[in-house]
């Protein structure tokens, strides 16, 4: 039987939109229904979010399903209802699930993927073509185990829902172990005009939370207008801790052990930071750093030591030794950080290691030792050399104490930082530069500030197939869990020992010996601590295939994708399929092959899922449309003067395009999109004659005429240059360029942790023929019956969708109503005519 075959993969928060604008009850896309269930039971979270949505209109419509989830969460669920009938997902090897896809879209089927686009880009989108008059659910399930920080525990949901919703609803339960000590709600939900709608209570070891706004109130809280609410709901909580040896449970062979003793002073650290200072430092983003960095030096106890490194090409270090955090040396180091200025490249590998060399040289018992690394994350100058500064510095530190990276903007080698600080007991943070640097530095800062143990070490008598048990430091408002399975059922009593060191360089042992009768059991809840130990077992392998090598490597990640496909997780090696029966509910009579490889371990991938409704006979039809999933394009937009709507298409991320040439004046253009994940280009190269060339990364610009040279960073003082024929004029993130008779601008875009590049032609030479895609300018066309086109003059048609683009070409980057079509139709050409093989 022919099956139509759907790939979905989800990350983030969550939201969801539809095409349309939002009306009064006659929109033409409504959502009609929109629940949120979050089940927490003990710190593991199980969220259900189900949209129902109708289309109303007589013909097939384009609906945007988008949902972001918490970075941390695995999606384990989802269903999709059309017409009746019920399509639960299947998780499946990636590579399986991709030949599955390719199969679909070879044969015209409707298909589409899901991946996750990196750690810090959390956003699912879906696009679905609905049948007139029809409807549509959406199930989707993620799970996570919420982190304790800073001394309590964070479920956050948000909602946007694009249009006032007649059934909306939020219902979070919680059920602990121990009482909860206390239980608060923020947010920009929680505002004063939904007061009334939101209600929360607490008994014991419980609390319920139920937020259930009238339509009415989704338009007038703060911050929401036509297209009803847009914030979210922030639940923070703790449970009594009343037990040093920690929380234990168990249900059906499986155990969770949850410590966090309260009974310990803190430990002095020694904490030697390592600040860049190249020119990718430069702008706002040095001087986030520069306040962030006093703060947290205002942090330090009087017993910490702390020194301070700086580095571009060369490594400065403020003091040559530790100095006592008093209140004299506190003063100087604040001097020393105000004056820190980017210029030059960036040494890496050098500064971290100085850093340890001073760890080392000044080691104290009784103390923990720390070393956090502020950078871009690009070495530039000395070992420039990934793998071998890796290696560097995982000898050089040899396991003694961790190293935590933060790395700054979009454009960071988040990889490269990831694999050095699990490599050496540490975690790798992606700092914002649009979003309050300083409060982000300092953020992070505070869950480090405070370790109370170091060498932690947990044990279990009759237990096996352990989760990570060795924790080289205990921070103060943290958690340790640990999970495993009970692999000896003649066991009278459970038996858990933990031991560490503390303050003074004392051993201690919190031991405890539990009768297996009295153990505390979760029946009701089925078998989340099965669940939740399949969750932590993942997670530590996917850390260890970026931090491990060879056979360890293979091993996490056989490991990693057999628990993967067995508790039903979407993670980097794996996909959810979804499918049906083609006779009986969805039909796609057209096709658009393209590549979407996933991204390798280590970098999740993103999601997408098309369907198309029964399609009727048509005649003449040369091209139909397949939509991309989301974070495997880039969308571009083609004027039609006069035309109700212009139209737009989408290309692959990662392809090299030749972008405007101009023979007759020897003008070229070329770019390179951005990886998958990506809105726009990562580079672009401009070409004049002979010895002119122009280079624009996210970073900076370069110039030279053959023989001068000129250098610009984005968000430098307006400059203008002006040489032979050429003018560069750069105000903020603009760029002008006349070359010639040819005036293009680049605009530089950041936009949700995104930076990128985009084109715009101003003027071009009058009566000349132009390649490249944007030499396609001003495409006529004729509105045919229902959503299908064809080209003035000319014998080419097409199906169109329903869709929306982004105008990157200015600078306000509007939202933009348009017809997607196939590329090859509104290019008249295929994608190998418009590609170059360099820049």
């Amino acid at each position: 039987m022919d099956r139509t075959t759907i790939i979905a993969t989800v990350l983030g928060f969550l939201l969801i939109c539809v095409t349309s604008a939002p009306t009064s009850e006659g929109r033409d896309i409504d959502i009609y229904s929109f629940h949120i269930n979050s089940t927490v039971t003990s710190r593991y979270a199980v969220t259900v979010i189900t949209s129902h949505v109708s289309n109303r209109l007589r013909e097939s419509s384009e609906v945007h399903f988008q949902v972001k989830i918490p970075k941390n969460a695995f999606i384990s669920k989802f269903r999709m209802t059309m017409e009746g009938k019920t399509y639960d997902g299947v998780v499946k090897k990636k590579e399986e699930a991709q030949r599955q896809y390719s199969q679909a879209v070879s044969r015209g089927e409707s298909a589409g993927m899901v991946s996750s686009v990196g750690r810090t880009l959390e956003e699912f989108k879906t696009s679905v073509a609905v049948a007139a008059s029809s409807k549509v659910t959406f199930e989707l399930t993620y799970e996570e185990l919420l982190i304790r920080r800073l001394g309590k525990y964070q479920l956050l949901i948000n909602a946007q829902p694009m249009q006032p919703v007649a059934d909306f609803k939020v219902d979070v339960y919680i059920n602990e172990g121990p009482d909860i000590s206390f239980l608060q709600v923020k947010g920009g939900l929680y505002t004063q005009e939904l007061t009334n709608a939101l209600t929360t209570t607490r008994s014991g070891n419980e609390a319920w939370l139920d937020f259930h706004p009238t339509e009415e109130q989704q338009t007038k809280c703060k911050g929401c207008a036509e297209s009803g609410l847009n914030g979210d709901l922030i639940i923070t909580y703790d449970v009594e801790r009343l037990n040093p040896t920690g929380e234990l449970r168990t249900s059906n062979g499986y155990f969770v052990h949850y410590f966090s003793p309260t009974d310990v002073q803190r430990t002095p650290k020694n904490v030697v930071f390592i600040i860049s200072q190249g020119d990718a430092m430069q702008g706002r983003k040095m001087k986030q750093t520069r306040m962030a960095m006093c703060n947290m030096l205002e942090d330090l106890a009087i017993d910490d030591n702390f020194g301070l490194i700086t580095f571009d090409s060369n490594v400065k270090v403020w003091k040559p030794k530790l100095l006592k955090a008093t209140e004299k040396n506190l003063e100087q180091a604040k001097t020393f950080v105000k004056n820190i200025r980017a210029q030059g490249g960036t040494n890496i590998n050098a500064a971290v290691l100085k850093g340890v060399e001073m760890i080392n040289t000044h080691q104290r018992k009784g103390s923990a030792s720390i070393l956090i690394l502020l950078t871009d994350g690009n070495p530039t100058s000395g070992e420039t050399n990934t793998v071998r500064i890796q290696a560097n510095v995982k000898e050089a530190i040899g396991g003694k104490f961790p190293l935590y990276c933060l790395g700054f903007g979009s454009d960071v080698n988040y990889a490269f930082l990831e694999k050095m600080a699990l490599e050496n007991n540490g975690l790798v943070h992606r700092i914002y530069e649009d979003s309050h640097v300083d409060i982000q530095l300092q953020g992070f800062y505070e869950e480090v500030a405070t370790p109370l143990l170091t060498d932690v070490q947990l044990n279990y008598t009759g237990a096996g197939n352990l989760t990570q048990t060795g924790f080289s430091h205990f921070y103060d408002g943290s958690e340790i869990v640990v999970a495993g399975q009970v692999t000896d059922n003649s066991l009278d009593t459970f038996k858990t020992e933990v031991t560490a060191v503390s303050k003074n360089n004392d051993k201690v042992k919190y031991e405890n010996s539990v009768s297996v009768k009295d153990l505390v059991g979760v029946p009701e809840h089925g078998n989340f601590i099965k669940q939740l130990w399949a969750y932590l077992t993942v997670k530590k392998r996917l850390d260890k295939i970026v931090a491990f090598q060879g056979k360890e490597k293979e091993a996490a990640m056989r490991e990693a994708l057999d628990l993967s496909l067995k508790y039903g997780f979407v993670t980097p090696l794996t996909s959810m399929v979804v499918t049906s029966p083609q006779d009986k509910v969805i039909r796609v009579t057209h096709k658009q092959p393209h590549s979407s490889e996933l991204s390798s371990p280590g970098l999740q991938a993103s999601s997408s899922l098309n369907i198309q409704g029964p399609p009727q006979h048509i005649e003449h039809i040369i091209f139909g449309v397949m939509p991309f999933p989301p974070g495997h394009s880039a969308k571009f937009l083609v004027t039609s003067t006069g035309q109700p709507k212009p139209l737009c298409y989408e290309i692959s991320l990662s392809t090299k395009l030749r972008l405007l040439m101009d023979r007759s004046s020897e003008f070229s253009m070329n770019g390179e999109l951005s990886q998958y994940g990506g809105k726009g280009f990562k580079e672009i190269a401009l070409h004049y004659k002979t010895d002119h060339l122009l280079t624009l990364s996210t970073s900076e610009i370069r110039y030279s005429d053959g023989q001068n040279h000129v250098k610009f960073v984005w968000g430098q003082q307006p400059t203008k240059y002006e040489r032979d024929s050429v003018s560069l004029i750069l105000e903020n993130d603009e760029l002008n360029v006349t070359m010639g008779t040819v005036h293009v601008v680049l605009l530089l875009h950041k936009e949700d942790g995104d930076v990128f590049l985009w084109p715009a032609v101003r003027r071009l030479p009058k009566n000349i023929t132009l390649q490249g895609i944007l030499g396609k300018t001003d495409v006529q066309y004729e509105q045919l019956r229902e959503s299908r086109i064809k080209i003035k003059d000319q014998p080419l048609r097409a199906e169109v969708l329903r869709s929306t683009a982004t105008d990157y070409g200015r600078t306000s980057a509007p939202s933009v109503d348009c017809w997607l079509v196939p590329l090859q139709f509104v290019l008249q050409g295929k994608l190998s005519d418009f590609t170059v093989s360099q820049l």
